[in-house]
This record gives structure tokens, C-alpha cells and sequence, in this order.
């Protein structure tokens, strides 16, 4: 018998009553592996309910307490990595080596947030007048909510519910409904960890959940990643009702390729950041853009694609899975189809792609396109898929011209061996994300992912120093103290007035 997804409310899995349920597949068989039920609305209101109780206690938790329960966690995440990453692998379709990265990137993120004390620390001034201090503190907001997307079922929910919860909140987490198993393994691992019970809930659904989430009166902070559509809709939402709200939304992600760059690393650096996890990254990089002379490498690069195959997750020759489902795979075949149409050159197809012994596989190959015009869907659009689009340019200044005229502004990169023109490029380029001979520059959790523009709508951004901002309110408390109000003890003297 097919296996239910359970929701967790206040430290237990619970069997919704829903009778809507979604199937869970395997991308690569179609094998239906587990039955998601969509949260009724009174399970969504117990959830919250149990993460606002909770809070009441949890807020005035000492921050090394907090920062313990992280360091406990990290080491079970640790400790089952490779069991977690099965998981992912089956239900996402990423070959294990890739299930691997996305938790590991998790983890990370785990690590970062056991230093939640220095993080949170506030400022001092003395005498900002004559015997008056002024301090700042930070204290956490209540009730969070995540809205995780399937591309990445460990590390984004990773992003979110670890750092929210050592700055003293609590949280609802709504992950993706195509691949719940990998989330709900973390939460377990959360509770064995020693987090009490309420810190995290897990309900699932589709808009009609995300709808109660993000309009229910206990909720101030919602965080958010997946498309361009439904960010804005978070986004637009969540702000009409007075709430805090980062939504990373899509990209189209370019990859400047001067002529003085060493073409071996370039050559590499875009098989891999082009095709990688199917293309299903908002990172990856899916427009390259060749100036002057690195062009003529444009064949080579073709070569390069065409030797990268998909295959099951198992398979440890294996470039990339499956797209996530038969929609996305459909999607992807209807760009390639319309590129085609737009007069773009296809110089390597992967519309045919079969792999063998697993036929009903969401397969697309590696795919390529050349003499394409950026008035193109194929350019316009994030595709989502193995799909590599190709400019040719005269020079660094159209290079920088172009991508700051595409609408997205979630990464980019450069391949020189120049200074002056990396320089330039960091400098002048509007992405949020800049990678200097570095394909997929997403940074490390010291730092924070800050995607620009139409990728991404609020003002405070993931992980690092602004999560700690973006989880947490200031608190500023102007103090003054009155000497001769100072008790020296007891005096028995006799003082005549």
C-alpha cells in the first residue's frame, strides 16, 4: 500500500483528514511512491496555533540553547547524509551525487546558524548625552512561514526553518507537494535533535494552503522561492496584509565568455552549470555569451554538451536525471520546438532523448542553440530545463549592455584572465550574484543569496546577516541612570534637615 504523507503538528505526525491527495512520483519510472494530502484548513490553524503557543517559550530560550540544538542537528544531518540523499534522488529524479550537494549545501547553512549568538548581537553607543546610553537589541517576530519549491527539497527548506528558529521564532513550513519525503525526514531528524515540540510544523497543499498562510493574522514573516508568478503573488499578497516577505523568484542566468579566458575551464564550467540537475536551477546558467573570438569555440562547447547523457539516479555515470514531471518535460520540448520555429539555430537536440530500461522517464537531453536573438522566447523565458542558449557579441560593453536589459538578476559570471575587465564586469553588471571564473557563484552561508531585480521581491534577502535581519525586529533602549540614586548600604547616622 502506497504510503501517506503525514503533517507535523506540535511534534506529531498526524494523518490528515483531507480527502485530496496528491501523488508522489518517481520522475525517472513514474512509479507513484507515496500519497500527499492537502491540509485542511483546520489542520493549517492547528499548526499555526501550536507554533504560536510554542513561541510564547521558545523566544525567551537562552541563545546558547539555541545555538546547542543547532549544533546537534548539524551533526545528525551529518550522520544520515547519504540516507537523505536517496530519498531526494527518488523523488527528484538528481543523480546522487547531485542529492548529495543539495543536502550538503543544507547543512551548511545548519553550521551557519550555530553561531546565532554572535549574529543577533546588538550595538552600543555611551553617552550618547551626558550620562545616557543607547543600545540596540534584537528579538525575534513569532510565527514564520517557508514556501519551499522541488528543485531543492533539503537545502532551501535548509535556508529557512534553521535560521528563523535560533533567532527565537517559530515555524510553518509548505513544502513542494512533488517531493515532501526529503522535508519531512529533516523534521524528524529536527525532533531527534531535542527541539521541542510546536518550534516546526509541516502542512501540505497547494494554493489554498499558501493562501491561509500567508493571509492569517499570526504569520508576520513569510519566505519564499520558487517561480516568477506565484513570487509575485506571495509577494503582493503578503505585503497587502502587513507582513514581512522575501520571495526569490525566477532567472536567466548569462555567462560571459571573453577571449582571453582559458577555454578548457570554460568548456567545463558550462557543461556543468548548463545541464546540471536537468537545468531545474535557478542558478543554472542557460544563456552563454561569447565575445569576439571565444565564438570560434562555440563547436567545441556543442561537443562537450553532447557527451553529458541523463540517467537514473543510481547510475554513477550519469550527468543529470529526469525533469521533475511530465508537465515540465512538456514545457521544455514546446521551447525547444518554438526556438526552432523563431528561426534559432539548434546545433545539438535532446527533444529524442531515450535512456535505456527506464521508457516513461521525463527525459530531455542536452540541447544547444546558436544565432539566437534576444527577442526570442528561448532567451526571454527560463526554461527550466537542459537547455543552452548561445549570443555572440563584439565586446565586454555589449556583453554588460545586454544582460542588464534582461529582466532577471539572479547570477551571472565571467571567464577572463583579466583584471581589468573582471573589474569592470563586478562593477558595472545588475545581478545580484556575480561569479569571476566561477560558473554558479552562489555563495556560502556567511554571506547572504541576494538575487536582484525580477528575481527576487523584498528587501532583506537568505542566510547569512540579513536572514538574521529579515527573522528578527530592533529593539533600541536609550538608558539613564541617576548617581545619587546609587544605595551605599545601610547608614545609621542622624542627618538634621
Amino acid at each position: 500500500m502506497t504510503q501517506q504523507v503525514p503533517l507535523l503538528i506540535n511534534g506529531e505526525l498526524i494523518q490528515s483528514r483531507s480527502t485530496t491527495l496528491i501523488q508522489v512520483t518517481n520522475p525517472a519510472t513514474q512509479e507513484v511512491i507515496a500519497q500527499l494530502p492537502c491540509a485542511t484548513s483546520e489542520e493549517v490553524e492547528r499548526a499555526v496555533a501550536a507554533a504560536k503557543a510554542a513561541f510564547e517559550s521558545w523566544k525567551d530560550t537562552p541563545v546558547g540553547d539555541r545555538a546547542r540544538l543547532m549544533l546537534r542537528y548539524q551533526a545528525l544531518l551529518k550522520e544520515h547524509h547519504d540516507e537523505l540523499a536517496e530519498t531526494l534522488s527518488q523523488e527528484t529524479g538528481k543523480t546522487f551525487e547531485d542529492a548529495k550537494g543539495d543536502i550538503w549545501r543544507g547543512i551548511e547553512v545548519v553550521e551557519h546558524a550555530c553561531n546565532i549568538a554572535s549574529l543577533s548581537m546588538g550595538e552600543t553607543v555611551e553617552n550618547v548625552a551626558r550620562k545616557i546610553d543607547c543600545y540596540s537589541i534584537t528579538q525575534p517576530l513569532g510565527v514564520c512561514v517557508g514556501i519551499t519549491p522541488f528543485n531543492f527539497p533539503a537545502m532551501i527548506p535548509l535556508w529557512m526553518f534553521p535560521m528563523a528558529i535560533a533567532c527565537g521564532n517559530t515555524f510553518v513550513l509548505k513544502p513542494s507537494e512533488q517531493d515532501p519525503l526529503t522535508p519531512m525526514r529533516l523534521a524528524e531528524l529536527f525532533k531527534q535533535a531535542g527541539a521541542p515540540d510546536g518550534l516546526l510544523q509541516i502542512v501540505h497543499g497547494g494554493k489554498e494552503v499558501v493562501d491561509q498562510l500567508l493571509t492569517h493574522k499570526d504569520t508576520p514573516a513569510i519566505s519564499f522561492v520558487g517561480s516568477v508568478a506565484v513570487g509575485e503573488h506571495i509577494y503582493r499578497t503578503g505585503t497587502e496584509h502587513l507582513k514581512r516577505v522575501q520571495a526569490f523568484a525566477g532567472a536567466k542566468n548569462h555567462m560571459v565568455v571573453m577571449p582571453d579566458a582559458s577555454k578548457n575551464q570554460v568548456i567545463n564550467a558550462i557543461a556543468g552549470a548548463s545541464v546540471g540537475a536537468a537545468g531545474q536551477r535557478c542558478m543554472a546558467i542557460s544563456v552563454a555569451v561569447f565575445v569576439g573570438e571565444s565564438r570560434e569555440w562555440i563547436p567545441e562547447v556543442r561537443d562537450a554538451l553532447a557527451k553529458v547523457r541523463p540517467g537514473a539516479w543510481n547510475d554513477p555515470k550519469a550527468g543529470f536525471g529526469p525533469l521533475i514531471n511530465p508537465q515540465a518535460k512538456e514545457r521544455v520540448l514546446h521551447f525547444i520546438q518554438e526556438g526552432k520555429a523563431s528561426g534559432a539555430e539548434c546545433i545539438l537536440d535532446g527533444s529524442e532523448c531515450v535512456v535505456e530500461g527506464y521508457p516513461d522517464g521525463n527525459w530531455v537531453g542536452p540541447t544547444m542553440f546558436r544565432n539566437v536573438t534576444t527577442d526570442m522566447s528561448i532567451y526571454r523565458e527560463e526554461i527550466f530545463g537542459p537547455v543552452l542558449v548561445a549570443l555572440e557579441v563584439d565586446s565586454i560593453e555589449e556583453a554588460i549592455e545586454l544582460i542588464n536589459e534582461n529582466p532577471y538578476g539572479n547570477g551571472t559570471s565571467i571567464f577572463t584572465s583579466s583584471g581589468a575587465a573582471a573589474r569592470k564586469y563586478q562593477h558595472e553588471i545588475k545581478v545580484g550574484q556575480v561569479g569571476i571564473n566561477v560558473p554558479v557563484p552562489v555563495p556560502l552561508p556567511m554571506f547572504s543569496f541576494t538575487g536582484w531585480r525580477k528575481s527576487f521581491y523584498g528587501d532583506q534577502h537568505a542566510y547569512g546577516k540579513q536572514a538574521v535581519r529579515f527573522y528578527t525586529e530592533t529593539k533600541t533602549v536609550t538608558a539613564r541612570w541617576f548617581e545619587e540614586d546609587i544605595d551605599h548600604g545601610v547608614n545609621t547616622s542622624i542627618h538634621l534637615r
